[in-house]
């Protein structure tokens, strides 16, 4: 089943498993949102439903993988014989999704949701393990430094005497 939606100002086909990038949208990664507007459901071998303009109850859920900001655009100005030039850039904001479900009843997936936690369950374990070895370094060496003597300072160096003014012609 593949659907095509409205998010962003922009039309996109989909099906169950696309990656999509689309204009930022709210969420963190690893959550589940519900995607625009669904405009048409279609089925292979039978006549897609075409909303007026939308689809009734029809919902695609997707799986935010992550918040990143698109290839920069380079914006110039001139105008020629005017010694004009302004270059600016811009980077869109964007949000990568997967598509977990294109649901013509509107009914949440709900396999999808099971699997995510357990994902977050996990990295949340890992991410502690990993930053008491950090912190012990980071206590060494600070002791370490705490045990070491302060270095000795060094003595400025001297200057070079002054030159002496060259006379002058009239004065000789």
């Amino acid at each position: 089943m593949y659907a095509v939606i409205k998010t962003g100002g922009k039309q996109y086909r989909v099906t169950k498993g696309d990656i999509l990038v689309v204009e930022k949208m709210l969420g963190a990664p690893g959550d589940t949102v519900e995607v625009g507007q669904v405009m048409m459901l279609g089925e292979e071998g039978k006549a897609p439903t075409v909303g007026t303009p939308v689809v009734e109850k029809a919902a695609v859920f997707a799986e935010v993988l992550e918040q990143q900001k698109g290839d920069k655009v380079l914006i110039f100005k001139k105008k020629r014989r005017h010694n004009y030039r302004r270059l600016k850039g811009h980077r869109q904001l964007e949000t990568v999704l997967r598509i977990l479900d294109v649901s013509a009843t509107g009914t949440k997936p709900a396999a999808a949701k099971k699997a995510a936690p357990k994902k977050a369950e996990a990295d949340a374990e890992a991410k502690p393990a990993a930053k008491k070895p950090a912190a012990k370094k980071a206590d060494a060496k600070t002791e370490s430094k705490a045990d070491a003597k302060p270095a000795a300072k060094k003595p400025a160096a001297k200057k070079a005497p002054a030159k002496k003014a060259a006379p002058k012609k009239g004065e000789e």
